[in-house]
């Protein structure tokens, strides 16, 4: 997957999008917003989870705008199978659906989709939810957001202790941006607020991503909410 900024000219270039759901209309819409801008282009459409792995897997595109509810193979089983250790792609996963929360949002960023959104998000926030994901950052609805946090604001008290176990493998500094990335904050914002390069943080996350085995940095925002607040003791 080829990203970043225009050679020479600092200027991003325009990002790929693959358009995965089962009603030609709904791919139809979400194609013009996706292109309103100008920032994406649409490489491909998909009716089904099958089509949505095959389109990912030739085209290699920057984004998979992905539906839950398809025939063959759902949203969930192709961010399964995109994300499965023997064949994986880097391609950026948002997940759309029009049903209830709980199951599909768990099970989504559990399989490592970087993106929730609901079908019914304006058109511009969801271009902010593709820029967010382009860049590096989560994408997820508001109502999405605050179901995650809600369900990870009070862990057991077994889970909390082992969570916090894992995160004794973060530097000082690690764990700093680690309470920013749980708060929602772009890696921008984690710059300016910790006065260090966009890149510096980046770098962080990076290190984060692979010292806790976490997919994203949803999982990363998860796993320092069910840790809850720090526990007193000893200084490190």
């Amino acid at each position: 997957m080829d990203s970043g900024t225009g050679a020479g000219t600092g200027e991003q270039r325009v990002g790929s999008v693959v358009v995965a759901d089962d009603e030609p209309m709904v791919r139809r819409g979400l194609r013009v917003f996706v292109e309103a801008g100008g920032e994406f282009r649409v490489v491909a459409e998909a009716a089904d989870g099958r089509e949505a792995v095959a389109a990912v897997r030739a085209h290699r595109p920057d984004i998979l705008l992905l539906d839950v509810r398809m025939p063959r193979m759902n949203g969930l089983e192709a961010t399964a199978e995109l994300r499965a250790a023997q064949d994986p792609v880097d391609t950026r996963i948002v997940v759309m659906t029009t049903f209830g929360l709980d199951e599909y949002v768990e099970q989504a960023l559990a399989l490592g989709a970087d993106g929730f959104l609901l079908k019914d998000t304006p058109p511009d926030a969801l271009l902010d939810a593709l820029r967010a994901v382009r860049d590096g950052n989560a994408a997820l609805s508001p109502r999405v957001l605050r179901h995650v946090l809600d369900t990870f604001r009070s862990p057991a008290a077994g889970q909390g202790r082992e969570v916090r176990a894992r995160l004794d493998a973060l530097s000082p500094r690690e764990s700093e941006v680690l309470a920013l990335v749980a708060e929602g904050l772009s890696n921008q914002e984690i710059g300016v607020r910790l006065h260090m390069a966009e890149t510096t943080v980046k770098a962080h996350v990076s290190h984060m991503l692979n010292k806790l085995g976490a997919a994203n940095r949803v999982q990363l925002a998860v796993l320092a909410h069910t840790a809850g607040p720090p526990q007193a003791g000893p200084p490190r």
